[in-house]
């Protein structure tokens, strides 16, 4: 009659056919193998399969692998004729040991599960048990932009077991340095991973002892090509952009003061464009040492025309005080006439500058024959001479800052270019 009870009682699983095998129902999994007695050794090997994604904001990176661990498992050892090992699936890991590996200073992580969840357990007929899992971890990566974008950072992810301190579980590099693989094409956009190694230690904590620790070490080299184009070439360019200013006719204020604004924007644009994918970080960075001299150039060439423009000032007062007045107005030259009234005057010729106005093609209104044709003379007199002396008209009414500036900016400009690039690279 007990032995119809126990047919007819649905409450009770029966084991599968592999957990008889293992004697599972046998032994109590939730103590480590060789409990109480010296540590169990579990070796680790690790294959990298891709590094997803290097985040300087959130200062962490994002890491697909296939993490194996090997110990040895007397409990489950069984008999076997032809020496094979047994293969299964994630349902038999919820009922026995396995070491609780888990990733130091991770965000985030995940065993894939499509189709199926990705865990494989092989056993073999003396005990020894390989663990393999396919995870996607987000860790933490202290990264140093002192250097940015002429930098190396040094990242590592860690492995640890979280229970078993070093008294109940060992864990070492299976194959030493060539226990960490890596896919031939991983890659990433902005980085070019230089070294991939592996290394362990130990950890302690103040309440639980001394802990076996491993680390994945990678580094990392920044490609420089995308930032001198988005960055150092414009800001370049803005520099010399601010030189024209040097080139142009001192009286010409518009112009000059339109284009040292024009690049001062601009600067201020690009700075502002790099800080904005960058974390804010206390300290300065490589690319800020750059680009805020450059910002410094480009100022000091719309000061410098402030101070030209003020010198240049004094000086006409000067002059017309020296002169005096002549029929009510004062005599001054060709090219202060036409800083006045805008036209250009022959200095060769003689004008009557009283009014300017008169001279102007837009405001001039014949009143007979006569003198259109002498109006129509003097114009084109005045554009041959225009043509033949502009150039050294320029040059005689350039301030003398305006020519040592053409040397001194680009020269000093040169030689902080040649100093960054030694330091930093």
């Amino acid at each position: 009659r007990e032995i119809k009870m126990r047919k007819l009682d649905s409450t009770k699983v029966r084991p599968l056919k592999s957990e008889q095998l293992l004697r599972i129902e046998d032994h109590d999994f939730a103590l480590r193998p060789g409990f109480g007695g010296s540590p169990i050794p579990v070796g680790i090997d690790v294959q990298v399969e891709s590094i997803d994604s290097i985040s300087e904001v959130d200062m962490d990176f994002t890491m697909t692998l296939y993490l194996r661990h090997y110990w040895k498992d007397e409990r489950l050892s069984f008999r076997s004729n032809k020496n094979k090992s047994m293969t299964f699936d994630g349902r038999l890991i919820k009922k026995i040991w396995v070491p609780d590996v888990f990733f130091v200073h991770s965000k985030r992580s995940f065993i894939h599960d499509t189709t199926v969840e990705n865990v494989m357990l092989r056993v073999y007929p003396d005990g020894n048990v390989l663990f393999s899992l396919r995870i996607t971890v987000s860790a933490m990566c202290f990264m140093d932009f002192s250097r940015f974008p002429l930098d190396t950072q040094n990242c590592s992810l860690e492995l640890e077991s979280y229970a078993y301190n070093e008294d109940d579980l060992m864990l070492y590099w299976k194959h030493g340095n060539n226990s960490l693989s890596t896919d031939e094409h991983i890659s990433l956009s902005q980085f070019f991973i230089e070294e991939f190694s592996a290394s362990s230690g130990l950890a302690f904590y103040s309440s639980t002892g001394w802990y076996n620790r491993l680390f994945i070490n990678f580094a990392l080299r920044r490609h420089i090509f995308f930032f001198l184009l988005q960055s150092y070439f414009p800001a370049m360019l803005m520099v010399m952009l601010s030189w024209v200013s040097f080139w142009i006719d001192r009286r010409a204020v518009p112009a000059r003061v339109s284009l040292g604004i024009t690049t001062v924007l601009t600067m201020s644009t690009i700075m502002t464009g790099v800080s904005a994918s960058m974390p804010q970080v206390s300290y300065i960075k490589a690319v800020d040492v750059y680009l805020w001299i450059s910002f410094l150039f480009v100022f000091l060439s719309v000061i410098e025309y402030a101070a030209v423009n003020y010198l240049t000032t004094i000086e006409e007062r000067k002059q017309l005080k020296k002169r005096g007045k002549a029929s009510g107005m004062y005599s001054i030259d060709a090219v202060q006439a036409m800083a006045f009234d805008g036209c250009y005057h022959d200095t060769d010729m003689d004008m009557d500058l009283t009014p300017f106005s008169d001279r102007c093609e837009e405001n001039e209104t014949p009143t007979d024959a006569v003198n259109i044709s002498s109006e129509d003379t003097t114009r084109l007199k005045r554009k041959r001479s225009l043509k033949g002396n502009v150039g050294r008209i320029i040059l005689q009414n350039n301030h003398v800052i305006d020519t040592y500036s053409r040397i001194i900016f680009p020269s000093v400009y040169i030689v902080f270019n040649f100093f960054y690039w030694i330091l930093y690279i």
